[in-house]
């Protein structure tokens, strides 16, 4: 019996640069089928460019990305992802709806108008993230948590093997957070593998399995119990950061 935890996603040497000055530099990263991972880093650390690069959202200067074991053009379909809000020109003019069926059009493809089954997983898609009763409204008349939520859904529909997600709880209402730690558990529940950026290291602990500390270069990775530590902390941030642990504001590093 093979005991080998297959990799969701498979990183090597990746390097991203920015005018010459590396952005991510030599990256080397597996990551388990099946768990919920942070990204965790202090700011400028590389987090979003990591996800953009694996995703082929910008140009890398080296490396290598496979998804279970595959290059992302033909993986593309086993693939979500939820950019930050801020990216995003909410005053286009549709609707949540519109949005979130728009996820589907990957297997669609873009010549074939969605069906009665496409509204069903869109509209289901919108009662898992709470937000049934705005399928209709423009999506510039939404708080920043509902655009969030309708994101969130856009991604659920696509029904991925692995989710990005880049900062997701940035700046959203307490319900959108906890609408979203709960998806989150859903899709670890179902085998999905889902890799976020997050900058809330009191909730590191209680929201993921799997985490991953950068600062530029790869601190540490592996289970949460065994990375999210002081010492690993330290050396993310530099020594000049508390976190909270069990109620109580700990020194991370020297």
């Amino acid at each position: 019996m093979n005991d080998k935890v297959s990799s969701a996603l498979s990183v090597g040497d990746l390097t991203v640069a920015y005018r010459s000055k590396p952005a991510i530099w030599d990256i080397d990263l597996d990551v388990p089928e099946g768990v919920l991972m942070a990204i965790v880093g202090p700011n400028g650390a590389g987090k979003s460019t990591l996800i953009k690069a694996v995703l082929n959202l910008i140009p890398r200067a080296a490396g290598a990305v496979s998804f279970y074991g595959k290059p992302y053009e033909r993986a593309r379909s086993l693939v979500g992802y939820v950019p930050q809000r801020g990216s995003v020109d909410w005053d286009f003019p549709t609707s949540v709806l519109d949005v979130v069926t728009m996820g589907l059009y990957g297997k669609l493809g873009w010549l074939r108008r969605p069906g009665r089954q496409q509204r069903e997983q869109a509209l289901q898609a919108l009662d898992d993230v709470g937000l049934t009763d705005l399928v209709d409204r423009q999506i510039s008349q939404l708080s920043g948590g509902q655009q969030q939520r309708t994101f969130l859904a856009r991604a659920l529909v696509q029904d991925a093997q692995i989710y990005f997600m880049d900062e997701p709880f940035a700046a959203v209402d307490a319900i959108t957070e906890r609408a979203i730690v709960n998806i989150l558990h859903q899709l670890k529940e179902r085998g999905k593998t889902v890799i976020v950026v997050h900058h809330d290291l009191q909730t590191v602990e209680d929201y993921f399995d799997w985490v991953t500390l950068l600062n530029v270069e790869i601190i540490a990775t592996g289970p949460t119990a065994d990375v999210f530590t002081p010492d690993n902390l330290g050396r993310t941030y530099g020594g000049r950061m508390t976190y909270l642990s069990d109620g109580q504001l700990m020194p991370v590093g020297d």
